[in-house]
């Protein structure tokens, strides 16, 4: 696999408290649903019922995983009348579900053709 080089990286080592929240938003991002509900984030403001359109799931589990991607404070929210409308909370993350999705795209690309 081939990753371009970390720019980016991290300037200091971590501490415990950064290694644990880092470890819990990996977690988060670790759910496909959740992940494909930021993916459809990233192209801006989207209500319950247009998310569930783009990433087919169930209405309920999008609006549970949403209200776990709220809470751990990864999406906002603002009401629109009777519709509350989701948000990414800033750039990093979507960067971040970026990155994620490239290396996905990385890995596809570089395995060995099947028998």
């Amino acid at each position: 696999m081939h990753l371009s080089p970390a720019d980016d990286a991290h300037p200091r080592t971590p501490g415990e408290e950064q290694l644990a929240l880092a470890a819990e938003l990996l977690a988060l991002l670790g759910d496909r649903t959740r992940l494909a509900l930021l993916h459809a984030l990233m192209d801006g403001e989207a209500d319950v019922t247009t998310l569930t359109e783009e990433c087919g799931a169930a209405r309920p589990a999008v609006s549970q995983h949403l209200a776990r991607l709220r809470l751990a404070g990864l999406v906002s929210t603002r009401k629109e009348g009777r519709r509350v409308v989701y948000a990414l909370r800033d750039g990093h993350l979507r960067r971040l579900v970026g990155e994620a999705l490239s290396v996905a795209d990385h890995r596809l690309r570089d395995r060995p053709p099947h028998d």
